[in-house]
């Protein structure tokens, strides 16, 4: 039997390792000047906007939303498709998470159903790339900035994809990337916020490290209450290896993302009733392949016959307002409907840098075994 196939892996070249060991050789494996080299290289793909590197791609979000003012009495609005703290961390700034319901073509936030879901306590919008495919990004800023709203994106899964030729980050509100390890570039953990200037750069480097500034060679004050978030150098060190290769690792996603569309042929949903992804190879940088399996077979059933054929499978994402913690804010089923169908059957097939055509053949051969 073949060797098994994960949904995700990490590809760190002898050259990233080589630089990580120089890090650790250096005695200075804390933020230091790699975390200050990753962010401005960063800032240059970005258009020249600021940006700063954090421990996670979770604070970077719960930081946009302080440095915006957001609180207690405060609404933002999110999807109910994504990685859970997307909404915790509204939670964590004390204010209120509000669902939109999923576009049930491409799996993102509804921006009909944002529109209907927003009040006077309306203060932001979340808005989740899911597998890197970007909102429309003209619609979503015209209705922030018709309600006067602020925009956290949560492009965890989005480095790498554009909006009209532009990089998603370099343009817009705050933007969050996550560098987690099955993203499409890593530092292992790690993550950076995309702000709009020098002020909210200032205020985001008091937020991840304790609310300290300094000055001379002594002075400390502290004036916001801030957290330990900072990135070490051996994670940046991690990060710069990766960000060097985002072009190649983008093409070959995109690449590999063709030839899904191309082994499982115009007929596999009609012949199976499992919806495919949009075809988007202009924008999608294709961090995940993701298919919502009919109702027929579960997910359950499905990801089991698929690692009996050594083939990993995803599972991305739960819908969140179906978590005990949501359920007790009076969150229950039957509210977003999209999003409880597409949750209870979607799965994210193997996808990731190394992956060779032979690869997805297998998959798809492996799928149409199980759902034909």
């Amino acid at each position: 039997m073949s060797n098994f196939l994960p949904f995700s892996r990490p590809t760190i070249d002898e050259a990233t390792i080589a630089s990580v060991a120089d890090v650790l050789r250096s005695g200075w494996i804390t933020s230091g000047p790699k975390v200050q080299e990753f962010e401005k290289k960063l800032s240059k793909y970005f258009g020249g906007r600021p940006v700063r590197t954090f421990n996670s791609g979770t604070c970077t979000m719960e930081i946009a939303l302080r440095i915006a003012g957001i609180g207690a009495g405060d609404e933002v609005i999110t999807t109910p498709i994504s990685w859970v703290a997307t909404a915790n961390v509204i939670l964590e700034v004390g204010a209120t998470p509000v669902f939109a319901d999923i576009d049930p073509v491409t799996r993102n936030i509804d921006l009909d159903k944002v529109e209907a879901a927003i009040t006077p306590r309306t203060k932001a919008i979340i808005p989740v790339y899911l597998a890197g495919k970007p909102v429309d990004m003209g619609r979503l800023y015209a209705i922030a900035s018709q309600h006067k709203l602020r925009v956290v994106e949560d492009a965890a899964q989005a480095i790498g994809s554009t909006w009209k030729g532009k990089p998603i980050g370099s343009f817009g509100d705050f933007v969050s990337f996550s560098f987690q390890a099955n993203k499409n570039i890593t530092t292992s953990e790690g993550g950076c916020l995309v702000l709009n200037n020098a002020e909210e750069a200032a205020l985001a480097e008091k937020y991840r490290l304790q609310g300290v500034t300094r000055s001379g060679w002594d002075g400390i004050e502290v004036d916001v209450l801030g957290g330990k978030f900072n990135m070490t150098d051996i994670a940046a060190a991690i990060g710069l290896g990766q960000f060097a290769q985002l072009n190649a690792i983008t093409e070959q996603r995109r690449k590999l993302a063709r030839h899904y569309f191309a082994t499982l042929g115009k007929d596999f949903q009609a012949q199976t009733g499992a919806q495919l992804p949009p075809k988007d190879f202009e924008n999608t940088n294709w961090h995940l392949f993701q298919i919502v399996l009919p109702e027929r077979i579960t997910r359950a059933d499905f990801m089991a016959r698929m690692k009996d054929r050594n083939i990993g499978v995803g599972y991305h994402y739960a819908p969140i307002h179906l978590f005990k913690l949501y359920r007790a804010l009076g969150f229950k089923e039957g509210m977003f409907p999209v999003a409880e169908r597409v949750g209870r059957q979607i799965v994210s097939l193997p996808m990731f840098y190394a992956m060779n055509e032979g690869d997805v053949e297998r998959t798809c051969a492996a799928m149409r075994e199980v759902l034909m």
